[in-house]
């Protein structure tokens, strides 16, 4: 097992409500080919979408899988300051339990992270997914943010906890950390939330508009869950484009419609030299890896 500075990480609570989905007043998306979809989007509880299913192909538009989370308690000097430390400290592999509503007491796991709107992911069980409703209070033990690799300090980590790295297991071979990915993405097809100045909250979409990269690449094949290796991709200190390094991610909404936006990856590890080696493992789905689910 690879050292890490686990003992000196804090373990906090961060708490939110099962927030409802929102439209916006235009109604319509409009797609980055001109065509128009009223169909669903971010927020809710979706019983029919969770980690280990496709990112692509749905009727939706920025879906989020399984049960969306956020703080809307309101601060006069910093409003939205709680939801965005939901978002921020909540890691991938969090352990989240409901505290109020008819599914008290059940356990459920942090799958990601979406930008902007500032929502969380948790993963739940079917049956637990029935008995919530929309504003029902679920508290995350939030740890994992200030992880190091002290074996290889130059590969930099974000929103892991160290339970999803024990689980995930990476091994350093070679003078790199080989890491388990479904895919290789090229950093060219990156859209929405390239240039933030942080990636320890949000997401970093991938544009799935360009037929022959999606083919060479595979893309059509990721599914929720999945970590991917974006090549040629630093992000250190934000998002940026720089050629040899290596960033991994785990893709957490579904694709969209809209110009620059797609499948949303939440950043895990980042090299700026490239020490990072993204080994191909059609099995590297947090779905598995936390075994979530046992129908895959």
């Amino acid at each position: 097992m690879i050292k890490t500075n686990k003992d000196k990480i804090v373990k906090i609570s961060v708490i939110g409500e099962v927030v409802s989905p929102t439209m916006s007043t235009g109604i319509y998306r409009v797609g980055a080919n001109g065509d128009l979809h009223i169909v669903p989007g971010t927020g809710g509880i979706t019983y029919n979408i969770r980690v280990g299913d496709p990112a692509v192909g749905w009727m939706g538009d920025h879906v989020e899988p399984g049960v969306s989370v956020e703080n809307r308690v309101s601060d006069s000097r910093n409003p939205q300051g709680q939801s965005r430390a939901l978002n921020v400290l909540s890691c991938i592999g969090n352990e989240a339990t409901v505290v109020k509503g008819d599914a008290k007491g059940a356990k459920g796991v942090v799958v990601g992270k979406h930008g902007g709107i500032e929502h969380v992911m948790v993963d739940f069980q079917p049956e637990v997914m029935e008995q919530l409703v929309i504003e029902d209070r679920i508290m995350i033990k939030a740890y994992g943010q200030g992880l190091q690799l002290l074996d290889i300090p130059e590969v930099k980590v974000f929103n892991v906890s160290p339970e999803f790295l024990e689980a995930l297991d990476p091994k350093i071979k070679n003078g790199k950390l080989e890491i388990p990915v479904t895919h290789k993405v090229p950093a060219a097809v990156m859209g929405s939330g390239l240039g933030r100045n942080h990636v320890s909250s949000g997401d970093y979409d991938i544009t799935m508009f360009c037929q022959d990269t999606c083919q060479e690449h595979g893309l059509k094949d990721i599914r929720l869950g999945d970590l991917v290796a974006i090549m040629d991709s630093d992000q250190s200190y934000g998002r940026i484009y720089r050629k040899g390094s290596v960033s991994v991610g785990i893709v957490t909404h579904c694709n969209s419609y809209v110009a620059g936006h797609g499948p949303g990856v939440t950043t895990l590890f980042t090299s700026t030299s490239g020490l990072i080696e993204p080994v191909i493992d059609t099995s590297a789905n947090v779905a598995k890896i936390m075994n979530l689910r046992d129908d895959l």
